[in-house]
C-alpha cells in the first residue's frame, strides 16, 4: 500500500488553514498513487497553542472529521491525522483514521503524555491497541511518546498490526528517536512503522522533522529532511510475510519470564 507522510506543522491555531493544507497534500498524494495519507500529531489545530487546545477540541465525529471525510472521498484515499478530541469536559490527544469512502475506521487516544505541557492540557487514554483493516493490512495507531515504550509496540505486534501509524511532535534534542529507535521498533516487532512529524519552531518547541517509514527489516523506505515535505513509501504485505517467516523474535518469546515487567 502506497503511503504518504505529510511532514508539516501547518498553521497553528487555524483549523481552516490546516484543512486546506491537508486537502492540498491529499491531492498530491493521490496523484502519486498513495492509498493513505498520514499527518502529524495535533495537525488539525497545531500543537503549541496553549489554552486554545481546549477551545478548538472537537468530538471524534465533529465538524472537522466530516470535512476530512470529504477530503478522503474527493481524493480517493484514506487519511490519518492528529487532533484534540473533546468528550464532554475531557480533552484527549487523539489520532483518527478515515477511509477513502469517508468511514471513520479508528480513533486512538494517546496513552503516554509527554511533559508538563501535555499533562496540563490532556487526559491520557486507556486503550493500548486500536486497529482497523485497510487495503488488506491491519493498521494500528499510536502517538509520538507512545512508541518510545516497547510494550506498546509489542502489544501491536502480538495483536497482528502490519502497519503502525505514529503521528508525532518530535522535538529537539530527541531526534535519535526518528533516526534510530523507529527502525529498531519496526525490526524487533516485524511490522512497518510510519512516524510522521511536525517541523520547525512552534512556541517553545523546535520540531525536528525526519519523518520515516521503516520496514520490518529495520530499513527506512523513505525519510524526510528538516523542511515541510511530502514523502512516499510502500507497505508491502508479501515482503512483510516473508520477513515474519524468517525472523524468530515473536515465536522465540518466553512470556513466562516477563511477569516482572508489569
Amino acid at each position: 500500500m502506497r503511503t504518504a507522510l505529510l511532514q508539516s506543522s501547518g498553521h497553528p491555531g487555524s483549523v481552516a488553514e490546516n484543512l486546506r493544507v491537508l486537502d492540498e497534500a491529499a491531492g498530491r498524494a493521490a496523484a502519486a498513487g498513495a492509498a493513505l495519507l498520514t499527518a502529524p500529531e495535533m495537525f488539525l489545530t497545531g500543537y503549541a497553542i496553549g489554552d486554545e487546545i481546549g477551545r478548538l477540541a472537537e468530538p471524534a465525529d465533529g465538524t472537522s472529521a466530516a470535512a476530512i471525510a470529504e477530503i478522503a472521498v474527493r481524493h480517493g484515499l484514506a487519511v490519518a491525522y492528529g487532533y484534540p478530541e473533546r468528550d464532554g469536559d475531557t480533552v484527549y490527544n487523539s489520532a483518527q483514521l478515515i477511509s477513502a469512502d469517508g468511514t471513520r475506521l479508528a480513533n486512538y487516544r494517546k496513552t503516554h503524555l509527554f511533559g508538563c505541557f501535555e499533562r496540563d492540557h490532556f487526559t491520557p487514554g486507556d486503550h493500548q491497541v486500536v486497529q482497523a483493516e485497510l487495503n488488506g493490512l491491519t493498521v494500528g495507531l499510536l502517538i509520538c511518546y507512545d512508541v518510545e515504550f516497547p510494550e506498546n509496540v509489542r502489544a501491536h505486534a502480538l495483536a497482528g498490526t502490519d502497519l503502525l501509524l505514529v503521528p508525532t511532535a518530535q522535538m529537539h534534542p530527541y531526534q535519535f528517536v526518528a533516526e534510530s529507535m523507529i527502525p529498531v521498533r519496526a525490526f524487533e516487532n516485524q511490522m512497518y512503522v510510519a512516524y510522521v512529524n511536525r517541523v520547525g519552531q512552534e512556541g517553545e518547541f523546535e520540531f525536528v522533522g525526519l519523518s520515516v517509514l521503516a520496514g520490518p527489516d529495520g530499513v527506512p523506505r523513505t525519510r524526510a529532511g528538516r523542511a515541510e515535505q511530502l514523502v512516499f513509501a510502500d507497505a508491502d504485505p508479501a515482503f512483510l510475510a516473508a520477513s515474519r517467516a524468517a525472523n524468530p523474535y515473536l515465536k522465540d518469546r518466553r512470556p513466562g519470564l516477563y511477569g516482572s515487567l508489569s
